[in-house]
């Protein structure tokens, strides 16, 4: 047991030497598009979550 679990980290190990990890640059700059979508269809969501709670509400109201 204890021998796959040493074989299995020394693999990890030896992939994460492979990876091609993001500067911090890219990753900020990645950070902040997120951040903005989210924000953009938060908006346009709640926008329509609005529009149609006061539909309903004319309709059943």
């Amino acid at each position: 047991m204890w021998k796959r679990v040493k074989t299995f980290l020394t693999d990890v190990r030896v992939e994460l030497k492979k990876v091609s990890w993001p500067s911090r640059q890219d990753t900020i700059a990645s950070t902040g598009v997120v951040v903005v979508v989210v924000l953009i269809i938060s908006f346009y969501l709640g926008f329509i979550d609005v529009l149609l709670s006061r539909l309903v509400a004319s309709i059943f109201g």
